[in-house]
C-alpha cells in the first residue's frame, strides 16, 4: 500500500506503550464528552482567556468572566485538564493553556472540523452501524427526509448549512490559486465544471481569463443556489448552468460544445465506486481526445502529514452516517483504478495543492 513516510510511522507500528495504548482507549470510549467539553470551552471563550492571560487564571476568574457557575467552570475545567487542553499550577491553582488548546483554539482546520461535526454530523453518527448495514445514510433523518444530504442543502437550518458550506469551502479554497495556475497553464476557452455547488471556482475562473467560459453541472436545487450566488457579480455572464441529477444512469453531460478542461473538484468523493465509474464513462462521452480531464480530490494516502489523514478518513464517517451511505475519501491507487476502468488515462498527478488536494489530470484513452 502506498503511504506517505509519517502516515506510514503511525499506521504501520504500534509504538505505544501499554499504559499509552490503555489511556488511548479510554479517550475513545469517552469521545463524545471529550468532544462537547472542548467544544463549550472553545465557545464560551474560555481557552481565549487562558491563552490571553500573562500567569493564568482561577477557576473564579474564569468563572466570573464566562459567567458561568463555579460548579460548571469545576466540570468543564477538570475535564480539560484530564483531556489535556489547560494546565493548572499546583503552587497557585492557577490554569493556562496547553499546546492542545492552542491548536484547537487557533488551528483554523480544527474549528472548522469541530462545527462540522457538532451542527452536521453529533447526531446522526449515532446511527452510523445502521448506516454501515444498510448502505444508506441512516443518521440524515436527524436533518432532514431527503434521499442524500446534497438534495437538502438549500433547505438545511441555517446554522447546519452554515457549517457545512464552511466545511466544504474551506478545504476547497485554499486549493484556489494552486489549481488555477494548474488549470490554466493551457489555453482554456470552455470548462465544465461537475459538481460546481455554489459556483466559487467558476467565479474564479471568469476572473482568471476574460475569454473563458464555464458551464456548471449540478442538482437543480444547487444550480438555483449557484445562481442566486454569482448574480451581479464579474464574468457571471459567462456561467451558465445544467441542472442533472448524475445518479439518474439517464441523465447526460452537455456535449453541445468542445470542451479544453472538464474539471471535478471534491465531487467524486461524494458517490460510491460503481457511480464514480459511470460518471466518469459519461464524462469520457463528450471529453474531445485533447480535452484534459483534471480531477481535484484529497486522497488519504498522498497527505504529507498524519493529521490530515485523520481527519480525511474520518470525513469518510460523514459520507456513511449522513451524505449518502456509500461514499467515502479514497486511497489514491483504488482512486486510479475507478478512473480506468470509466475509459480514462492518468497523465498527470500533481500533489500538495492547498491544505492537502491532489489533481488528476487524465485523458482518453
Amino acid at each position: 500500500m502506498n503511504l506517505s513516510e509519517d502516515i506510514r510511522k503511525r499506521y504501520c507500528n504500534d509504538t505505544l506503550s501499554a499504559r499509552e495504548a490503555q489511556r488511548a482507549a479510554q479517550f475513545i470510549a469517552w469521545g463524545p464528552a471529550v468532544f462537547q467539553v472542548s467544544r463549550i470551552m472553545v465557545e464560551k471563550g474560555i481557552l481565549d482567556m487562558l491563552r490571553d492571560s500573562d500567569s493564568g487564571l482561577t477557576l473564579a476568574e474564569i468563572a466570573e468572566k464566562a459567567a458561568i457557575s463555579d460548579y460548571a467552570a469545576r466540570i468543564l475545567l477538570e475535564a480539560s485538564l484530564s483531556i489535556g487542553t489547560v494546565l493548572i499550577d499546583p503552587e497557585t491553582d492557577r490554569y493556562s493553556l496547553s499546546k492542545t488548546g492552542w491548536f484547537l483554539l487557533t488551528d483554523a482546520s480544527t474549528r472548522v472540523n469541530m462545527d462540522f461535526n457538532h451542527y452536521v454530523n453529533y447526531l446522526g453518527f449515532y446511527d452510523l452501524d445502521k448506516a454501515l448495514d444498510e448502505g444508506l445514510p441512516a443518521g440524515l433523518a436527524r436533518l432532514g427526509d431527503w434521499p442524500t444530504v446534497y438534495e437538502g442543502l438549500s433547505s438545511l437550518e441555517p446554522r447546519v448549512q452554515k457549517s457545512w458550506f464552511g466545511f466544504d469551502h474551506f478545504y476547497s479554497d485554499t486549493s484556489f490559486s494552486a489549481a488555477l495556475d494548474k488549470v490554466f497553464a493551457k489555453p482554456v476557452k470552455s470548462l465544465m465544471d461537475i459538481g460546481g455547488n455554489t459556483g466559487r471556482w467558476a467565479l474564479q475562473c471568469v476572473s482568471r481569463d476574460p475569454n473563458v467560459s464555464v458551464t456548471i453541472v449540478d442538482l437543480p436545487q444547487q444550480i438555483g443556489l449557484m445562481q442566486q450566488n454569482i448574480a451581479g457579480k464579474p464574468g457571471a455572464e459567462r456561467i451558465r448552468g445544467c441542472g442533472t441529477n448524475l445518479l439518474d444512469p439517464e441523465a447526460q453531460l452537455p456535449a453541445d460544445r468542445h470542451y479544453d478542461v472538464i474539471w471535478m473538484s471534491q465531487f467524486l468523493d461524494c458517490f460510491s465506486e460503481d457511480e464514480i465509474v459511470g460518471i466518469l464513462n459519461r464524462v469520457a462521452k463528450v471529453a474531445a481526445p485533447d480535452t484534459r480531464v483534471m480531477i481535484m480530490e484529497t486522497l488519504w494516502d498522498r497527505q504529507k502529514f498524519e493529521p490530515a489523514a485523520l481527519c480525511l478518513t474520518l470525513t469518510s464517517v460523514y459520507f456513511t452516517a449522513i451524505a449518502n451511505g456509500n461514499s467515502k475519501m479514497y486511497h489514491s491507487d483504488r482512486f486510479v483504478s475507478l478512473i480506468e476502468k470509466a475509459g480514462l488515462q492518468v497523465a498527470d498527478i500533481t500533489d500538495n495543492i492547498g491544505l492537502g488536494h491532489s489533481i488528476i489530470t487524465c485523458t482518453k484513452k
